[in-house]
């Protein structure tokens, strides 16, 4: 197995595997280009991001992770098998990343974060996703390469996972106080007093200290890597290829900030998400746990099953009113 550091090894000394090396230098472009400029260029003033706006980004990702996955087709050795693992990958980390957007909203509420510092907060969280995600990925695969047997540890845990969110209360709610990393950056950091609108650190006294705004950046990175927990293992379910894990990871993580401004305000109506994202993780893992007994499902099938399980999840939401709202409608 190839690991990412030998990966990105072989693409600036040799070449491994041609097609992947080329694919992954473009895929690393368009990331980099795009967040320069969304940064340096469109919002170097903070500013409210519109629904057209967020609307234009998410279908702008959804392409761009589109063309990708016809170019794995195209030009990589695994064909219409990593196509298909590639856009399983894709849509698995895209619906997971739904309940993200619905923590992050309730981060941001709770810090009292006002909506026009929105952009640059998702931005800094993004961008450190898109780091400790490649260091996720590296390890697993390392563990994996050694110790073949922690797939069906993984399969196991989604299958847990999967029981726990189906059976999990929608009405849940977080308590940032009590996140252990957020105590140990208020006990042992400077930070500042007051609000200093979207600065991170600021100085008092002649000396630097941080804001509540970096506290929330801190919070939205912890809270993501909470949820790769879940969603890296589900990646290793559907392939062991990492670069295909990777990108497919990274372009669904990149298209979170405009599905957030998208979603923000009707997250709630698609109530039977969560219990479609529950049926899917149970699928993958007992689909991981199958190879035990040598039995492996085509990639065709669990594509199939993962986007009509996700529709099917959405109509339902839109078609059945959540009981709770029903009852309301009633009176």
């Amino acid at each position: 197995m190839q690991s990412i550091a030998s990966f990105l090894f072989f693409s600036i000394f040799g070449d491994s595997n041609g097609a992947e090396t080329i694919l992954f230098g473009a895929f690393g472009l368009v990331i980099a280009i795009f967040l320069a400029l969304d940064l340096g260029l469109f919002h170097k003033t903070a500013r409210k991001i519109t629904t057209k706006s967020a609307l234009y980004q998410s279908i702008f990702w959804v392409i761009v992770a589109t063309i990708f996955g016809v170019f794995i087709y195209l030009y990589d050795e695994s064909g219409s098998t990593g196509m298909m693992e590639y856009f399983s990958a894709y849509l698995t980390e895209y619906a997971l990343s739904v309940d993200n957007i619905f923590v992050i909203l309730l981060i941001l509420k709770y810090f009292q974060v006002k909506e026009e510092y929105y952009h640059k907060v998702l931005f800094w969280g993004i961008l450190g996703a898109v780091v400790f995600r490649a260091v996720f990925i590296f390890v697993g695969a390392l563990l994996i390469h050694q110790f073949h047997w922690i797939l069906y540890v993984f399969g196991v845990f989604l299958i847990y996972s999967g029981i726990r969110i189906y059976f999990e209360d929608d009405d849940e709610k977080i308590e940032p106080e009590k996140n252990p990393i957020l105590r140990l950056c208020k006990k042992y950091l400077p930070m500042a007093k007051g609000e200093h609108g979207d600065s991170f650190m600021v100085k008092e006294g002649g000396k630097w200290v941080f804001t509540s705004l970096f506290l929330v950046i801190i919070l939205i990175e912890t809270t993501d890597l909470i949820f790769a927990v879940d969603s890296i293992p589900a990646a290793f379910a559907i392939s062991q290829n990492e670069f295909i894990i990777y990108t497919s990871n990274i372009f669904a993580v990149m298209g979170l900030r405009a599905m957030f401004f998208l979603l923000s305000g009707v997250i709630d109506k698609f109530y039977l998400l969560q219990k479609g994202l529950s049926i899917i993780l149970f699928f993958i893992g007992a689909k991981m746990l199958l190879d035990i007994w040598d039995v492996h499902l085509p990639p065709l099938l669990s594509f199939t099953v993962i986007i009509a399980t996700l529709t099917m999840a959405i109509v339902f939401s839109v078609l059945i009113p959540k009981a709770k709202e029903a009852s309301l409608d009633d009176e």
